[in-house]
């Protein structure tokens, strides 16, 4: 078979790949298809693995088997890893294992733009010459801000690093120089073709990924996920272009994009601008801030006076947050949602755009736990029902229940869209204290009239519920 044939049929086999990488972004859309999405992502990279490593066995000039030895192992070692994490991760490690798999991508982008560089291949002069420089330049910027940005997040996320707002003075002219100097680098290396102004924008593109990730609070963190995961697509097609791999191009530009529009929904979803969550969240590490009030006492309430409200009750809406995964209380919730529901009682869950660490953290808890999709409603399908319902669960949810947004024009969550639980009838808060949330905020929801605190672990106290419900 010739070249020009392998060429052919490697570039037809791409041409699959990333339909089934559209159709896999298309089934992932809803519950119902997500599973068929992720069959149609895996068939796509298996072909797209293929159809690379053949390519690369027919074009090498080391000898066939050195090549294929390189190839397999590095890929037998990630395999391997990559197996034994999806394995052994829990839920509540899913956004920071997220965030750590997107400085991969950064730091792949970066070393392909030093290899490019270092190493050519085929000789190019004039426009051709200066555009292969712009790429590798801009490969590398973004690889190293999606790098740096990304062990942020991973060390914000898993506890490892506190997750207030590092505000450093000036640092939006500090981030705007960066910028600058970049580019007076980039004009530099097109002249000069030197590694010098390559080395030192790396230098400066890792800073300014730890600084702008180091200067978003806890609060915004999902938001700073699904970024990030926009920032890594578009490294990967920066390291597509310096490749002249068509692929990578194409599947890189649908997770830049698909990315850069989650993240404007969550933005939106948030009341909040894309520019003030990057410029810096509101996120602390959990002291209080906002306005200094007295609400009032907090009231506490049985598992066995839970059980008799939920019996006595119509209409039930549980709205789960981080504190759910994190006591992994998933399962419990979806028994006594189906014992609720057996006796004619209307459950459903209100899910917040922003509750978890990860978009679409709660939606992935309670399809794990097998809970039914069409009962699973998001925050603007099930606020206006709030006034005729009967019982709330508020399972450890905090700031995506906190009436302050509303209320109190001086929070720092001022304006952001909540669930408004506390129309409700009955409000029970599942915590294991008073503590604020994750955006350090004080919830005057703790205090009202018609809520009760259920003290303790989630998972514990849903299952002392379940045991409490008369027979």
């Amino acid at each position: 078979m010739t070249q020009t044939m392998i060429g052919g049929l490697v570039q037809a086999a791409y041409i699959i790949a990333a339909v089934l990488f559209i159709a896999a972004l298309a089934g992932l859309s809803k519950h119902e298809t997500a599973k068929a999405g992720n069959v149609a992502g895996m068939t796509g990279m298996g072909i797209a693995l293929a159809a690379t490593i053949t390519l690369a066995l027919r074009t090498t000039d080391r000898g066939i088997g050195l090549t294929a030895l390189l190839i397999a192992v590095p890929m037998a070692l990630g395999a391997v890893i990559g197996f034994w994490r999806a394995k052994t991760v829990e839920m509540t490690g899913m956004p920071e294992l997220v965030a750590i798999l997107h400085s991969f991508v950064g730091v792949a982008a970066v070393l392909v733009g030093y290899n490019s560089f270092l190493d050519p291949g085929a000789a190019t002069t004039g426009s051709l010459e200066t555009i292969h420089l712009v790429e590798v330049f801009l490969g590398v910027f973004i690889g190293a801000v999606t790098f740096t940005g990304s062990i942020v997040a991973f060390l914000k996320l898993s506890a490892r690093m506190k997750s207030s707002p590092l505000v450093l003075p000036a640092r939006h002219l500090l981030n705007l120089a960066i910028v600058v100097v970049s580019f007076a680098l980039l004009l530099w290396f097109v002249a000069s073709h030197s590694v010098i102004p390559l080395a030192i924008m790396t230098v400066l593109a890792l800073f300014l990924g730890f600084h702008l990730v180091a200067a978003i609070g806890g609060g915004d963190m999902p938001v700073v996920v699904s970024m990030l995961n926009s920032y890594s697509g578009w490294a990967a097609a920066a390291a597509g272009f310096m490749l002249n791999n068509d692929l990578l191009i194409i599947t890189g530009s649908l997770v830049g994009s698909s990315g850069a529009i989650l993240s404007y929904i969550m933005c939106k979803a948030m009341n909040r601008s894309f520019i003030s969550v990057i410029a810096g969240g509101f996120g602390s590490d959990g002291t209080v801030t906002g306005e200094a009030r007295d609400y009032g006492e907090h009231r506490e309430i049985t598992a066995a006076d839970a059980a008799s409200l939920l019996v006595d009750s119509s209409s039930v809406v549980i709205t789960p947050g981080y504190g759910m995964a994190t006591a992994q209380a998933q399962h419990a919730v979806a028994d006594l949602t189906a014992k609720l529901r057996a006796r004619g009682i209307n459950v459903r869950f209100g899910i917040h755009p922003v509750a978890g660490r990860l978009p679409g953290h709660m939606n992935v808890l309670l399809a794990e736990a097998k809970v039914p999709y069409d009962i699973v409603l998001e925050m603007d399908e099930i606020n206006d029902d709030f006034s005729s319902t009967d019982v709330v669960l508020v399972i450890g949810a905090n700031d995506t229940v906190n009436p302050a947004a509303l209320e109190e024009p001086n929070s720092p969550i001022a304006g952001m869209p909540v669930l408004e639980v506390w129309h409700a009838k009955h409000v029970i808060v599942f915590k294991r204290s008073m503590a604020t949330g994750y955006a350090g905020v004080q919830n005057p929801l703790f205090f009202k009239e018609n809520s009760q605190m259920l003290f303790g672990d989630a998972k514990a106290r849903v299952e002392d519920i379940v045991k409490a419900l008369p027979a």
